[in-house]
């Protein structure tokens, strides 16, 4: 505890007298000055105890007395000694009176005790305090140190909010709570997620204050240009500098153990490619030998295989293919409820996942492969559902960004393959790719397999190269048709749609047989094809229903 006016007053040696303000003794003094000014207010702090003699001032004066008591307490001034003997041979009424009605301590200071002594009082408790404080700070290391070895990150923030007579609660990348002390903050700490969200935003290290049931500091953890995680501290009150020695232990901690872990994250992440290599090599034993427990039963149990790229990558690389729409290259402008990947989209992905997987429990494997990033998950669980939450708010951003401007996002195009076992992994790769190949052409965030197979194959056509080629294969028979020559297009079209039935087609065109036939025939002599032959049947039909989308 600091020193009080009430610690002052019952130091033997000083002899202090209360004449004022009996009920207030209890607050803390930082310091105790002293002055002769008139007006000492501008060199004030608060917390002071002013010792005076009323050398420059009439002490007998009511209303200077209320003028300069006021000026005190209005600058925070906690107590005011009065020397007796000195300029005064008894501390005048004029002073009790006015520190009576301003509700400030008076103490009366006898002539043997020197303005020293008392300064020297208040030095000596305040180095007390600070050296107990430290101590306890250091006992406070030596706790949390123990509990985070033994215990880890949950015994730690049991152990820290012992100490602080409060709660603490444990945050990932993503803003989840990983761990929480006592079981009960768990849910307090739940609803905090969005300042953590906003507290990554920040160059790190970040802080900040939350109010509301109880006061709560928020910290970032790591060394890192992003954040990789964050506490959080609630107390009835604000911290105390033991308190606060035991939070800076805290964060120290953690953050020495988030960095001690990246060393191993890359070696598991080095393992973990091996290990893709060889399921993707149809090599599932020694991927599980290689893998040992690292994964679980991951690679036993029915899994999905997610790739990504960013939208960026994703656009360049459909550019070199020749596939790319102009609207599905370009990356969103949007930025509504998408989590803030700090420019890395592919490793905001990858922190999704994990933290995802690690709150439910399951086993995850994260491949970053160049521009690309690969994740086999547990086929049902959480990292699979967290990567479809987090495609749903890219493309909410981009229906936004249709209808308003905004800064422009590298957001992510994802593939998606259906559930597969480790025999099959290279299949599921290639799933994954053709997924990935169809969102990108459609200017989606997220695709999965089976909704291929469910689908029509028509919207797989609608690009530009698709459209060049129907174009050029039909553009004959509409320059025919624009002359009033006849109407070869539309009887193509119905010829085709019957299977080349003669009398069902003319029957739809309204027209004669003969005629149906006549007009086939010209349209073999325009295009210098055969419709006896399947292919040319497949390409003319498939290019009349794209130009036939590409209308509506």
């Amino acid at each position: 505890m600091p020193p009080t006016l009430a610690s002052l007053v019952h130091h033997s040696a000083l002899k202090l007298t209360v004449r004022a303000g009996e009920d207030r003794l209890d607050v803390p003094v930082r310091w105790a000055h002293v002055s002769e000014l008139a007006d000492p207010v501008p060199y004030m702090e608060g917390g002071e105890l002013l010792l005076i003699t009323a050398l420059t001032l009439d002490a007998e004066d009511p209303d200077a007395m209320r003028r300069y008591v006021k000026r005190l307490a209005g600058a925070g001034v906690v107590g005011l000694g009065f020397a007796v003997g000195v300029n005064y041979e008894e501390t005048p009424k004029a002073l009790v009176d006015a520190a009576v009605e301003e509700g400030l301590p008076l103490l009366e200071v006898p002539r043997r005790t020197p303005f020293l002594a008392i300064s020297k009082a208040v030095s000596a408790a305040i180095a007390a305090d600070q050296y107990r404080a430290v101590t306890a700070g250091f006992a406070a290391q030596r706790e949390l140190t123990k509990q985070a070895l033994s215990d880890g990150p949950q015994g730690l923030l049991a152990a820290l909010a012992g100490q602080v007579d409060g709660w603490a609660a444990l945050y990932d990348a993503s803003g989840a709570v990983v761990a929480a002390a006592p079981e009960w903050a768990g849910r307090r700490a739940g609803r905090l997620t969005p300042d953590v969200e906003r507290l990554r935003e920040r160059p790190a290290p970040a802080s900040s204050v939350v109010g509301g049931e109880d006061r709560v500091e928020l910290h970032s953890l790591g060394t890192g240009r992003r954040p990789r995680a964050a506490l959080a501290v609630g107390t009835a009150a604000a911290l105390g500098t033991a308190e606060r020695y035991a939070v800076h232990s805290a964060i120290a901690l953690l953050t020495l153990t988030t960095e001690r872990s990246r060393p191993l994250h890359a070696a598991e992440q080095r393992i973990g490619a091996a290990v893709l290599r060889m399921l993707l090599a149809g090599q599932p034993e020694h991927a599980r030998t290689v893998a040992g427990d690292l994964y679980g039963d991951l690679l036993d149990a029915p899994f999905r295989l997610i790739l990504a790229e960013s939208a960026s990558a994703s656009a360049a690389r459909a550019h070199a293919d020749g596939h790319a729409r102009v609207a599905a290259a370009k990356p969103s402008k949007a930025k509504v409820a998408v989590p803030d990947t700090n420019g890395d989209p592919l490793g905001g992905l990858a922190e999704i996942v994990e933290s995802a997987a690690a709150r439910s429990g399951e086993s995850v494997l994260v491949v970053p492969d160049g521009e690309r990033l690969v994740v086999l998950a547990v086929d049902g669980g959480a990292a699979v559902a967290a990567c479809g939450e987090y495609a749903l708010a890219l493309d909410a951003a981009r229906t936004v960004a249709r209808e308003q401007p905004a800064v422009e996002e590298d957001e992510l195009v994802v593939g998606l393959s259906a559930p597969a076992g480790p025999i099959a992994a290279a299949a599921a790769y290639k799933q994954a790719e053709q997924a990935l190949s169809v969102a990108r052409r459609r200017g989606r965030s997220l695709v999965e397999h089976e909704e291929l197979a469910a689908g029509s194959v028509l919207p797989l056509l609608a690009d530009d190269a698709v459209r060049a080629f129907a174009d050029g294969l039909l553009r004959a028979l509409y320059e025919h048709d624009a002359t009033g020559r006849g109407d070869l297009v539309a009887s193509l079209r119905a010829w085709l749609s019957r299977h080349g039935q003669w009398d069902a087609a003319a029957a739809d065109l309204g027209v004669h047989r003969h005629t149906l036939r006549y007009r086939m025939r010209r349209v073999e002599e325009i295009l210098g094809r055969s419709l006896d032959d399947p292919d040319v049947r497949m390409e003319l039909w498939l290019a009349l229903k794209t130009t036939a989308a590409a209308v509506e």
